[in-house]
């Protein structure tokens, strides 16, 4: 079950509840978690903890976020993206996966890979390996998708490899608008350059992102950066 809010909000709804009725905070929260569906705090506070990466990252979404999802190759982002779109049709909503790396059959083993079947969802999960993918064309095949869609773009870096394409800057900035006035979720997975050097962090972020071509990555309302089996997920700034 998605949160009606993060969980960090959800306390502090339960901490405004508590001081309005002048009740114990314990009371407060048990009230919220019913609100949310949960016979209580505990067991709300348990099922969050038990998500997965891409669950928890899911539940922090909202309506005209733009995400990026970024490692090296092979530390499982594209399986990460896939995962977001899999939690987004589960939870009611739709997803359409957009790809300029991969074929379909590619994309119905990966799918198989995170042991999702997207066949009982029909229309609700699709996907798109055309080789005319850019800005424009998501746009024009989005037009009617609901709201609350999650859309992920595999990937980043090759939107603009085509000559006759926008610059990417314009493409991501054409998105970002579309996603901001249909109430979309935009997922691009992203290349990491080949200079990060996990000895030194943990994790790679956004100064290691490789961008060919100029891009403002404060554009991404929300992060995601994989290394080595550990996620990290954050708030851009």
């Amino acid at each position: 079950m998605k949160l009606s809010a993060p969980i960090y909000r959800l306390k502090q709804n339960a901490k405004r509840l508590a001081r309005q009725l002048a009740i114990p905070l314990h009371e407060a929260l048990d009230r919220v978690a019913s609100q949310e569906g949960y016979s209580g705090w505990s067991l709300l506070a348990a099922r969050h903890a038990a998500l997965s990466p891409a669950a928890r990252l899911y539940d922090r979404l909202t309506a005209g976020d733009l995400v990026l999802v970024a490692a090296r190759p092979g530390q499982g982002k594209t399986l990460m993206a896939l995962e977001l779109a899999a939690e987004a049709v589960k939870s009611g909503r739709h997803s359409v996966f957009f790809t300029l790396e991969y074929t379909d059959a590619d994309v119905l083993e990966r799918l198989r890979a995170i042991g999702f079947d997207p066949t009982p969802f029909g229309q609700s999960f699709m996907f798109d390996c055309s080789d005319a993918i850019c800005a424009d064309y998501i746009i024009n095949m989005l037009q009617r998708v609901p709201v609350g869609t999650l859309v992920v773009i595999d990937y980043l870096q090759l939107l603009d490899q085509r000559r006759e394409n926008p610059a990417l800057a314009d493409q991501v900035a054409a998105l970002k608008a579309f996603a901001r006035q249909c109430g979309l979720v935009i997922v691009f997975i992203a290349q990491i350059d080949r200079s990060y050097d996990p000895a030194v962090k943990a994790y790679p972020d956004l100064d290691d992102v490789r961008l060919p071509n100029p891009l403002d990555l404060s554009v991404f309302s929300k992060t995601c950066f994989l290394n080595n089996g550990e996620v990290h997920l954050q708030a851009a700034h």
